[in-house]
């Protein structure tokens, strides 16, 4: 049997403080308080899909605090935003190529979803944690031709 997505994070943890990795230990902690704060605002446990947009949610956080970090002439804090990107991003599945998105959002077009947010709520759970929503929106936009 597969271990689910909070309990590998758990793992790992552990592995991480018996390996004495700083910062792995600080974002797997951080990353698991985080999941706990959604199961206490939900009120229940969190499955693979709800753990998986916690994560999605951590890596865009850490994306634009780069991206800040960066233009405000801090590139080695940029980096060390990056370096927790790169590690939560090895718990998100792995992400899809420009044309699989184009034949997801094709496929919900012939299926009759023609407007824009219709099109985007039925997509984006089938994408959700394996490809950034604002590539989702600018594939939608093209193929809606807007």
């Amino acid at each position: 049997m597969s271990m689910d997505l909070k309990s590998r994070v758990r793992v790992d943890l552990i592995k991480a403080r018996k390996g004495r990795k700083r910062m792995e230990t600080i974002v797997l902690s951080s990353l698991l308080s985080e999941i706990r704060n959604k199961e206490i605002e939900l009120g229940r446990d969190l499955d693979d899909q709800d753990v998986t947009k916690v994560i999605t949610k951590a890596v865009k956080q850490r994306k634009e605090s780069s991206r800040l970090m960066l233009s405000g002439g801090r590139p080695e804090l940029a980096d060390k935003e990056l370096e927790e990107l790169t590690l939560l991003q090895e718990y998100l599945p792995t992400g899809l190529s420009e044309s699989e998105i184009r034949s997801v959002v094709q496929g919900a077009i012939k299926e009759g979803f023609d407007q824009m947010g219709t099109l985007m709520a039925h997509v984006m759970p089938m994408v959700q944690g394996r490809v950034d929503g604002s590539e989702v929106n600018r594939i939608v936009r093209e193929e809606l031709k807007l």
